[in-house]
C-alpha cells in the first residue's frame, strides 16, 4: 500500500454545528419571502435538498442558498466561523503517522473548491499530497473519473491505494470499482452491508489494517 485517500466531511471532520448555525437563518427568511410559517419553509428548503441527493448540485450549499435567493455564501461562513469546523480528536495523530511512515496522503471530495478553504482553516491540509474536489475534474463520486485522476496524478496503481469514508456508495464503491482498498468509517455505529474491505470505527484502527497488507 503507497497511498491513503479520504474523504472529507463524517471521516476527517463534521460541519455539523455550523448547519446547525445557519440553517435557522435560512427558515427565518424564507418564511418572510414566502410568507409561510418557518416549519413549511423548513420542508420546502429540506425538500428541495432530498430531491437531488447524491446529484452533483447536492455537494454545494451554495446552489440552494442561489436557488432559493439567500444571501448567504458558504465559503463566508467557514471563515466567519472556523470553530464551527470540528475536527475529529483521531485525525491529527493518524495523519502524522501515516506521513511518518512514508504513505502518500489524499484527498477526493464531492463538494466545490471551497472544500480546500473547510481543510485549511481546520489545519488540515498540510498533510496531503494531493487535494482534489468536483471542480478539479468535474465529476463526484462514486464516478471512476474523480478517482482516477488522483491515482494518476500520485503515479501509483488502484492496488496500491487505499480510500476511507463514511459513505459505502460513494466512498467505498467508488474505490472498489477501479480496484481499490475500500474502508468504511462508521462512527456512528450504522448497520453495514458487508461490503466494504474493512470496516472502523476510529481512524486509529487503520495502523492494524496497513500492517496487515504490508
Amino acid at each position: 500500500m503507497k497511498a491513503v485517500l479520504f474523504d472529507i466531511d463524517g471521516t476527517l471532520l463534521t460541519e455539523e454545528p455550523l448547519i446547525m448555525l445557519f440553517l435557522p437563518w435560512i427558515y427565518d427568511d424564507l418564511s418572510k419571502k414566502l410568507g409561510v410559517n418557518k416549519e413549511e419553509a423548513r420542508n420546502r428548503f429540506m425538500k428541495e435538498i432530498i430531491d437531488r441527493r447524491g446529484t452533483y448540485e447536492w455537494h454545494d450549499w451554495n446552489f440552494f442558498f442561489h436557488l432559493f435567493n439567500i444571501n448567504l455564501q458558504y465559503e463566508n461562513l467557514l471563515r466567519e466561523y472556523p470553530h464551527k469546523i470540528h475536527v475529529y480528536p483521531d485525525v491529527h495523530s493518524t495523519l502524522k503517522w501515516l506521513k511518518q511512515e512514508g504513505y502518500k496522503l489524499g484527498v477526493i471530495t464531492s463538494g466545490p473548491k471551497y472544500q480546500k478553504l473547510k481543510l485549511r482553516i481546520a489545519k488540515l491540509d498540510r498533510y496531503f499530497d494531493i487535494i482534489v474536489t468536483r471542480d478539479d475534474v468535474n465529476a463526484i463520486k462514486p464516478e471512476p473519473k474523480i478517482f482516477l485522476y488522483v491515482i494518476e496524478q500520485l503515479g501509483i496503481e488502484p492496488k496500491d491505494a487505499m480510500m476511507i469514508g463514511d459513505s459505502l456508495q460513494q466512498d467505498v464503491y467508488g474505490a472498489k470499482n477501479i480496484g481499490m482498498t475500500g474502508v468504511w468509517i462508521n462512527r456512528k455505529n450504522e448497520k453495514g452491508y458487508n461490503f466494504a474491505d474493512f470496516e472502523i470505527k476510529t481512524l486509529h484502527e487503520l495502523r492494524k489494517i496497513l500492517e496487515v497488507l504490508r
